[in-house]
């Protein structure tokens, strides 16, 4: 027979187990409802079009639906803080941008949240390599032409806005390569495009999916592409880094991650099944018609690539003098 002296310590300790068993077993239940994917990026845009494919793929490895919901605005950071303020429970999930997580912190005096303090991470998924172009005019074809130019003369370079992913790479090359130009803001890519095809700016980066299209239409050209090695999407584009920039590498990216307080369980879960999706024949195909590179890694890895990345984006901020805003 239990004595009232140990029925009094143990009962703390069945009421804690009574308390945990319905949590365990709803992360081992997980998901039993339709879970929400908040995709920080207008409908049809390359990321999300990877976030619809992903949420398919989910939707039928894990059971139940993946519903994907935009939240556009402010550089990502609207859908990015929606869901900083989420549940901790897995049913809201955000596709993790670069811009949101990364280049936010350098250019944002005051973000709404913090990429590391407020969120789990669970997987990358792709890569989209920033890419230096060229009108098709422009008087130079690689890099050691492109530096001897910059430095014979000014020029002015495009980019999709002060702050934008664009900028950034551009002002990091800038700084790696010793040479100067001017910039000229857009308000987008798309706006930037004809403008560079025009000749009224020399050159700019840009996403390697947004300018694929013209590169192959031969009114821009490849003069580096900023991945670590080449890529397949566009193998007979050297990196900056093989022509002397060493060491040089910018890459945008999508992964997606939880509210921080995340169950490991369930963080685990979502990143095997994100694995298994993107090793498809299917999903492999998609990536490469969308000019994206699979990225897929541990949630620690992960993890530690997004505190590269923020120190990385913050280093050239702070080198190029951008006022936060």
């Amino acid at each position: 027979m239990t004595s009232p002296r140990r029925a009094f310590f143990l009962a703390p300790l069945l009421i804690s187990l009574l308390a945990l068993a319905p949590r365990a077993q709803a992360q081992a239940d997980y998901p039993n409802r339709p879970v929400r994917l908040v995709v920080p990026i207008a409908a049809g845009q390359a990321t999300d079009i990877l976030a619809r494919l992903v949420a398919e793929q989910l939707s039928r490895s894990l059971g139940q639906p993946f519903v994907v919901e935009n939240k556009a605005g402010a550089g990502t950071t609207i859908g990015t803080d929606f869901v900083a303020k989420a549940a901790p429970d897995g049913y809201t999930l955000v596709m993790a941008t670069s811009a949101g997580f990364a280049v936010a912190p350098a250019i944002y005096a005051r973000l709404p949240y913090d990429p590391v303090r407020d969120f789990a991470p669970v997987t990358n998924v792709g890569l989209v390599i920033q890419t230096l172009v060229a009108s098709r005019d422009a008087p130079f074809d690689n890099l050691p032409q492109f530096i001897a130019k910059a430095k014979s003369g000014a020029m002015n370079y495009a980019s999709a806005g002060n702050g934008s992913t664009s900028h950034l790479t551009t002002e990091m090359f800038l700084h790696r390569a010793g040479v100067a130009a001017v910039h000229v803001p857009f308000k987008g890519a798309a706006e930037a495009q004809p403008q560079l095809i025009g000749g009224q700016v020399q050159f700019m980066f840009d996403a390697l999916p947004a300018v694929l299209p013209q590169v192959r239409a031969g009114k821009l050209k490849v003069i580096g592409v900023g991945s670590a090695e080449r890529t397949p999407l566009l193998p007979e584009a050297p990196t900056l880094a093989e022509q002397g920039l060493k060491g040089f590498e910018a890459v945008g990216w999508i992964g997606m991650a939880a509210p921080a307080g995340t169950p490991g369980a369930v963080l685990d879960k979502l990143n095997e099944a994100v694995h298994r999706a993107m090793a498809t024949p299917e999903m492999q195909e998609r990536m490469k018609a969308l000019s994206f590179a699979p990225a897929v890694g541990t949630r620690e890895q992960f993890g530690r690539f997004i505190a590269s990345e923020i120190a990385k984006w913050g280093e050239t901020s702070k080198n190029a003098r951008i006022a936060p805003q």
